[in-house]
């Protein structure tokens, strides 16, 4: 039998395939050919296809280690993602960026009893939300005075509360930089004197239209006889609720916590001016309190933008209706002439902020909306008078009833 002959593979030696190529690829080349290796019929490599592969990942596990123990990523990375987006990889991988305040971001709202204050917190209950600023109050309202460790735990607590805040409390003047912190700023309103008076007596007694609704008692503990005291009584037979030291009662928000402030007389009024020029960004008045929303929306954007339209509205109208002082009664021209001589420091203090007050709007270009100021009374000169601790009862008030307002 003739043997069949062994098919010759053209490099030379035996055809590995002598039955032909498989299915699904072409032999492979022995010699000088170069080697294919199949993998799916449409997927082709080659030896140099896949080394270029391997070394392109070897370089990219390099680069990742690199990143690593360098702690971050190459700057060209970054400028090629700031690039292709408004964000860079340290926005979703990075620290986070460090918060930027608004200027100030410290701010002390030590309000004054019966001058709205109630009326402000409302409103800022509502700015804080929207505007996302800390609203900071306080749980004590009728200590004004502190001692100097009281001073300072206060000053701690503030000075140590999430920025931007809003502090606000009835307190005298806290002077922060006197025990090494940062002086914040302070805003404030103040009223008449004689109106401030009037409604505090009333408010005592009666309360305002909130508990006359809900037919609350007001100082449940005040006897009877003292709630329906005559206003024109007590001023002209000198009861010490209708006299001094009781009627200094502004100028010490202003003066602060020196003994001296509490003192009727010279020294407590121009060290009051003395700190409302220095360390407080606006004090407004009542009897304009449009422009001072105003005015606090311009200095203040971050906490109050949007203030005037909120106080507008007929829903936030129909609430500051409620803190109203009811029964109040206009005491004879006698009694309020007295009532002048006794309050002649705060008189003073009060025309004083109020000649500021119109001399910013004027700065700003805004209209005094009084036509003409109300002629200043005669007054004498008192004696020095020695001071007590003043009642504080219309500053305990606030909190609990704003909360259920703002609930509902």
């Amino acid at each position: 039998m003739k043997k069949k002959q062994q098919q010759q593979h053209p490099g030379g030696g035996e055809d590995p395939w002598p039955h032909g190529a498989p299915v699904g690829g072409a032999p492979p080349c022995l010699g000088g050919c170069k080697r294919r290796i199949p993998l799916l019929p449409f997927l082709r490599f080659s030896l140099r296809d896949y080394g270029f592969c391997m070394a392109t990942l070897l370089v990219f596990c390099l680069g990742s280690l690199f990143y690593q123990l360098s702690g971050g990523p190459p700057r060209f990375l970054l400028d090629l993602r700031q690039y292709l987006g408004n964000s860079t990889y340290l926005d979703d991988h990075g620290p986070p960026p460090s918060k930027v305040l608004p200027f100030p971001s410290q701010v002390v709202y030590n309000r004054v009893g019966k001058c709205g204050s109630r009326t402000v917190v409302l409103l800022l209950r509502i700015l804080s939300e929207k505007h996302g600023f800390n609203l900071v109050t306080s749980d004590i309202h009728n200590r004004t005075r502190l001692t100097k460790n009281e001073q300072m735990e206060l000053i701690k607590n503030i000075s140590t509360a999430e920025q931007p805040y809003l502090f606000t409390r009835h307190v005298h003047f806290l002077n922060f930089s006197r025990f090494g912190g940062d002086q914040p700023v302070y805003i404030n309103i103040i009223r008449d004197p004689v109106s401030r008076f009037l409604s505090n007596y009333f408010f005592r007694r009666f309360g305002d239209w909130r508990g006359e609704q809900n037919h609350m008692i007001r100082t449940p503990s005040m006897r009877q006889e003292e709630r329906y005291l005559d206003i024109n009584e007590c001023i002209l037979e000198n009861y010490p609720e209708c006299s001094n030291p009781r009627l200094f009662y502004i100028i010490p928000y202003f003066c602060g916590q020196h003994p001296r402030c509490r003192e009727p007389g010279e020294w407590a009024l121009e060290r009051a001016k003395l700190n409302v020029n220095e360390n407080f960004l606006l004090v407004g008045i009542l009897e304009e309190l449009e422009d001072v929303l105003l005015l606090l929306e311009r200095f203040l954007p971050h906490y109050f933008k949007g203030v005037l339209s909120i106080y507008k509205d007929p829903e936030h109208r129909k609430l500051g209706n409620m803190t109203v002082t009811v029964k109040k009664t206009v005491p004879s021209p006698e009694a309020v002439q007295i009532l002048y001589q006794r309050m002649r420091f705060e008189y003073e203090f009060y025309h004083y902020v109020k000649e500021q007050f119109h001399l910013l709007k004027r700065k700003l270009g805004l209209k005094s909306r009084t036509s003409r100021p109300p002629l200043r009374p005669q007054f004498f000169i008192p004696t020095p008078l020695e001071t007590e601790e003043p009642i504080d009862d219309e500053e305990q008030d606030d909190e609990k009833w704003l909360e259920d307002i703002y609930k509902r």
